[in-house]
């Protein structure tokens, strides 16, 4: 096994990871926040970990706060100190593996070795990355969902879970550099983007308003969705809704209230213009094998 990977416990029926990081791209704390979430929700046990070891920077100059570790200290005494964590979870009621991580500075090649190590080592047959990027998309409709994967084949399965397939060029994220060396090794991974709202609202001679969602509820829960259909877990979504449809009614009050004390800024018609714009697609999960003989015995009554 690899020396960086330590694991305390191997999962002999997990099949599947959820993995997020700290990183770039994650939008509505969709990668650290939702993978949080899960690990709480499902009271997951932590099971092992990625060794710190030289992935991560002390110091860039202009960039103290973005990567230094944070130390809280009170009367001169350290009472916490944040280390770097990648750490692997599992939720023996779900039969769930969740990963939450750093997103490495360097040593990228090493971290994949590592990641994809433990993930052999725990026989995870496939890696769902979950990300977050911001656009000026409708707050109030399905997020729309990017994805990217690691081998061809599993575009035509991944096409019916109402995606589109990223034709981005720049700048590789964490999750997009794992699909590369997930590749490599023969290993099923994918990643979701999910667009997340935010909106620049100005005119000459008045000031930007910005506005973005940052815990993203709905795309938390649109892309559970598709990934409880596609593991086949029992996990209850029933929170993750409610706080879905409470986080669009705050919106729609936000952007009320915003057009109706700067009328200036012509927010209606920017919202306007951003729903006609939206070409997002909406995911149904398939009805399962008795709702489907119920529908097909129905119909066959009504041709009587």
């Amino acid at each position: 096994m690899n020396e960086l990977i330590e694991l305390w416990e191997k999962p002999t029926r997990a099949r599947y990871v959820i993995a997020g990081w700290h990183q770039w791209a994650d939008a509505g704390e969709i990668s650290s926040g939702l993978t949080q979430y899960l690990i709480e929700q499902t009271q997951a046990a932590r099971i092992g970990r990625i060794k710190p070891d030289r992935f991560y920077l002390f110091q860039i100059p202009g960039t103290h706060h973005l990567i230094r570790p944070v130390v809280e200290l009170k009367d001169g005494y350290r009472e916490a100190f944040q280390q770097r964590a990648n750490e692997f979870f599992f939720s023996s009621d779900e039969n769930l593996l969740v990963f939450l991580g750093e997103e490495p500075h360097q040593d990228e090649e090493r971290y994949a070795d590592a990641f994809f190590g433990a993930v052999e080592e725990l026989g995870v047959e496939r890696v769902a990355a979950v990300a977050g990027v911001y656009g000026p998309v409708p707050y109030d409709k399905d997020r729309d969902i990017s994805c990217v994967y690691s081998l061809p084949e599993m575009k035509e399965e991944l096409s019916q879970y109402a995606v589109r397939f990223s034709n981005y060029e720049g700048g590789a994220t964490i999750s997009t550099y794992l699909a590369h060396q997930a590749e490599a090794r023969g290993i099923e991974f994918f990643t979701f983007y999910a667009f997340v709202p935010a909106y620049a609202f100005s005119m000459r001679s008045v000031a930007i308003q910005q506005m973005a969602i940052e815990e993203d509820y709905k795309a938390w829960y649109d892309l559970m969705r598709r990934l409880c259909h596609m593991f086949g877990l029992g996990l209850d979504l029933s929170d993750l809704e409610r706080r879905s449809e409470e986080l669009v009614a705050e919106w729609e009050s936000k952007i009320d209230r915003l057009a109706r004390t700067k009328p200036q800024l012509k927010v209606k018609e920017f919202m306007e213009q951003v729903n006609a714009e939206f070409e997002g697609k909406s995911y149904a999960p398939p009805l399962g094998g008795v709702w489907e003989e119920a529908l097909r015995d129905l119909f066959d009554d009504d041709d009587l």
